[in-house]
């Protein structure tokens, strides 16, 4: 699972171990039983899934990501048909799974994909500009190349809250005239020497230009707003939700869901009486941040946050994206010159 990513690093780093962050406390969270089925979202390296399968639950298994489910086969094999493993986006597992006792969503990167080079998440060594979790659709070099200085400066002012997000855009894009950035190391060298290292800054100054580009070539914002909503209906009553984040544009949309769906609307006697929404979740935890011995075994974990819900016997409310406040950007590939 993940080794940890917070907004200090960002994800883009050296090699890290397959920590799975939170662990304990997620667990806790999930109150597993031995007949429960779990649904872990992001398998990763199998970290949350392993220690799941060892509580006597089974587990569906969700990653875009067609290396890690290959790397994840030994253990299915293992697990006795207690482990299905499915190549998809955790936004799609309502078309997969239905009630289910538990969803676990860890958001975010692994390290096992910042550690392979040739992903090209990393500027920590030479790689394409790739960053594509489930090896389609277009890359961050298509972005870099293809997209206007505009729509560029948007993407890392509001995914990476780069605060040189126009000068980059525009440095971009009279570089690129010259010779295509097809490389990780290119571009991040590139916007080192025009922004330079600030005093104090404990990060590379290209850190969350790669961050925005990940964000938004996966649209990792968008997905976790739909893997809430299915997750509301496939969850049984008495289900419960425990979401791992990394970022705090993460944090806040699970936060306002469970904040929405845990409240019922309250009337007032001035104004007519409003029709009565049941809450579909209770709200159990959160934010709950790692503790002293975690945070000394794994540093990279210093961001983390975990929320958990619990959900209840109402049904699921009609879909509204709209009430995730997601920032507006460019449409994937809609914007790019041509």
């Amino acid at each position: 699972m993940m080794a940890g990513h917070g907004e200090d690093n960002l994800a883009v780093g050296g090699p890290a171990r397959h920590i799975p962050v939170l662990l304990d406390e997620v667990i806790e969270a999930l109150q597993l039983g031995s007949n429960q089925v779990i649904v872990d979202g992001t398998f990763g390296a199998g970290g949350y899934t392993k220690a799941i399968l060892t509580r006597g639950a089974s587990v569906v298994a969700f990653d875009r990501d067609p290396e890690a489910i290959a790397a994840g086969h030994p253990i299915e094999k293992a697990s006795q048909g207690r482990l299905r493993l499915v190549e998809a986006p955790f936004s799609t597992l309502d078309a997969h799974v239905s009630q289910v006792d538990g969803i676990v969503l860890d958001i975010g990167i692994s390290s096992m994909q910042v550690d392979q080079a040739e992903r090209g998440f990393s500027f920590r060594a030479e790689g394409p500009l790739d960053m594509r979790m489930a090896k389609q659709g277009i890359s961050a070099a298509d972005v870099v190349n293809r997209y206007k200085a505009g729509d560029l400066a948007r993407i890392f002012g509001l995914l990476g809250e780069e605060r040189h997000a126009g000068r980059i855009a525009r440095m971009i894009e009279r570089r690129r005239t010259e010779r295509p950035f097809l490389l990780t190391t290119d571009l991040a060298g590139t916007i080192a020497d025009l922004v330079g290292f600030p005093p104090r800054e404990k990060i590379h100054p290209a850190t969350r230009v790669f961050q925005a580009l990940r964000i938004y070539v996966n649209d990792e914002l968008g997905e976790l707003a739909k893997a809430l909503v299915a997750a509301e209906r496939v969850l049984k009553p008495g289900g419960r939700l425990v979401v791992v984040t990394f970022h705090s544009l993460e944090d806040r949309i699970v936060k306002r869901f469970i904040a929405d769906r845990s409240a019922e609307p309250s009337g007032s006697r001035h104004l007519p009486q409003k029709q009565s929404v049941p809450a579909t979740f209770v709200k159990l935890a959160g934010p709950v941040t790692p503790g002293e011995a975690e945070l000394a075994a794994n540093p990279r974990a210093r961001s983390a946050k975990l929320r958990a819900a619990q959900r209840t016997e109402a049904p699921p409310r009609p879909i509204d994206l709209g009430l995730f406040g997601l920032p507006k950007l460019p449409d994937l590939g809609a914007t790019a010159e041509r």
